[in-house]
């Protein structure tokens, strides 16, 4: 069964920084891209970075610069390190690896997100 145990969230001020963790199972991780995913109340799911099976990454302007996707195969794990957090960043994370469908990668069937909360 797919699951995705993401952890690391919390409340920062405005310049902080936070890094998430995504344990994921039940699939071959090495062979799958992997997505981290974010919504904030009353907004649609959005993607904040992908990373695919040769490494390359994907990031949306909104937070190109400040977040870093990476991952460890060894340990089925992908992580988010946000830099230079702002309001806007303000949201529940989740991920999702990349043959899952998208639309639903925020409705957390295969594991809970973890909170973001960034104040001014």
């Amino acid at each position: 069964e797919v699951h995705f145990a993401v952890s690391g969230g919390g409340s920062v001020q405005t310049g902080g920084s936070l890094a998430l963790t995504c344990l994921a199972s039940g699939f071959t991780f090495e062979d799958s891209g992997m997505r981290w995913y974010r919504q904030a109340p009353g907004t649609e799911c959005e993607l904040v970075s992908s990373i695919d099976n040769g490494g390359r990454t994907y990031y949306p302007d909104s937070v190109k610069g400040r977040f870093t996707i990476s991952q460890d195969n060894a340990k089925n794990t992908v992580y988010l390190q946000m830099n230079s957090l702002k309001p806007d960043d303000t949201a529940v994370y989740y991920c999702a690896a990349g043959f899952l469908p998208s639309i639903s990668a925020c409705f957390g069937l295969w594991g809970q997100g973890t909170q973001v909360t960034v104040s001014t």
